[in-house]
């Protein structure tokens, strides 16, 4: 089976459309649907059309609940001044679908060499605000994933693409589809491989400027939101 996991969408219903074009078997969202991006409603509705599993990211938890979103501090305040926007634009069936949203997945799949445990989650295992980043010390993974039965940990929020091998479990990290943050403006996602544990990084061009066209429109702090999407950082 043909896994397409994708993440960190940020109300980029333009990109999101680009990604699920990716051949596939069956999809899994990391999590943050919306902030930042000029399509809440669209992403939301579009992945539960779509009957997509998703888990709750810090930028969801932050909107339904109304709590601080943890970011990072580089980010926070278009996070924070979105929010408003978001807010205007979502009824309380998106806010009861995003509060309702699972803190983790954990799946087994058969290969052909044998049954392999995966877990799904935003951030770190223990914590949607944590980073796990292609750089962070093994010390400090191994701490994050302490205790966690797997032979694949599945996570986003970094928006930085990677594979790490780590004490003997394989971390995987399909980077953001709507807001991506390693100088690669693409839209990102991963292709899981569950037959033969293959893990393939995509990146996906999208019509951007339709969207810089929306956030121009309609959002706030637009000339930075655009300019992050065109750098992807």
């Amino acid at each position: 089976m043909k896994l397409l996991i994708i993440s960190d969408i940020h109300g980029n219903r333009t990109a999101l459309d680009a990604v699920l074009s990716i051949p596939h078997d069956e999809v899994i969202c990391l999590g943050d649907l919306v902030d930042y991006g000029p399509d809440p409603v669209e992403c939301i509705e579009l992945i539960q059309n779509e009957n997509i599993p998703v888990i709750k990211g810090n930028h969801d938890n932050a909107v339904a609940s109304k709590v601080d979103c943890g970011c990072g501090y580089k980010y926070k305040h278009l996070s924070t001044a979105t929010r408003e926007y978001t807010w205007s634009k979502l009824d309380v069936h998106h806010m009861e679908f995003l509060r309702g949203l699972p803190m983790f997945i954990i799946e087994e799949f058969d290969g052909k060499d044998g049954r392999k445990r995966v877990h799904f989650a935003h951030g770190s295992p223990r914590s949607m605000y944590e980073y796990i980043k292609p750089d962070t010390p093994e010390e400090d993974v191994l701490d994050m994933i302490k205790g966690v039965d797997a032979d694949f940990i599945v996570i986003g929020h970094s928006h930085i693409p990677f594979v790490r091998h780590v004490g003997g479990v394989t971390i995987i990290n399909p980077g953001s589809v709507g807001q991506p943050r390693d100088g690669d403006a693409r839209s990102s996602c991963a292709v899981f491989d569950t037959q033969d544990n293959s893990v393939e990084l995509i990146r996906c061009e999208y019509d951007m400027e339709s969207v810089c066209q929306r956030i121009r429109k309609s959002m706030s702090h637009a000339d930075e939101l655009v300019d992050i999407l065109k750098r992807g950082f």
